[in-house]
């Protein structure tokens, strides 16, 4: 069974406390990412997602270039270890209710696992046993 770290994004987004959710979309959509690490100096503070984006500031009507992340992200961040197993990691994105969780070597952060990358990682798995039970033939039996 895969692990989470083999999943993960490795190579996360950070942005401070102060960014704007303006900018932090825009910063979302350049990188092509769903989440946003927020850091504060050297420490890490906060996850900040397109879905906090929606439901907690564009919601709200308040103006998105004057609302900062840091009203609106999650805190503190939902993390798994990485050498756990990917359904782990579904099941806890399942109970938690979250989307997006920190990834963790030694209780550092060395990356995010969304659900998009389960999806994509249980959609490869699918396809190759798909086409190993293509290539399995029942075995003939002899008739009298």
């Amino acid at each position: 069974m895969a692990t989470v770290s083999q999943i993960a994004n490795k190579r996360p987004k950070f942005i401070g406390p102060k960014t704007s959710i303006a900018s932090a979309a825009k910063t979302m959509r350049q990188a092509r990412v769903g989440s946003l690490l927020v850091k504060k100096g050297k420490q890490l503070v906060g996850i900040v997602t397109d879905t906090d984006i929606v439901r907690r500031a564009v919601a709200s009507g308040k103006p998105l270039g004057k609302l900062t992340v840091e009203k609106i992200m999650t805190a503190p961040i939902c993390t798994i270890e990485g050498s756990q197993s990917v359904d782990d990691a579904q099941d806890m994105m399942a109970d938690l209710g979250v989307r997006h969780l920190g990834v963790t070597k030694n209780g550092d952060i060395s990356g995010v696992v969304s659900v998009r990358d389960l999806l994509l990682h249980y959609k490869r798995y699918a396809q190759s046993k798909i086409s190993t039970d293509e290539n399995y033939s029942e075995p003939k039996i002899a008739q009298d």
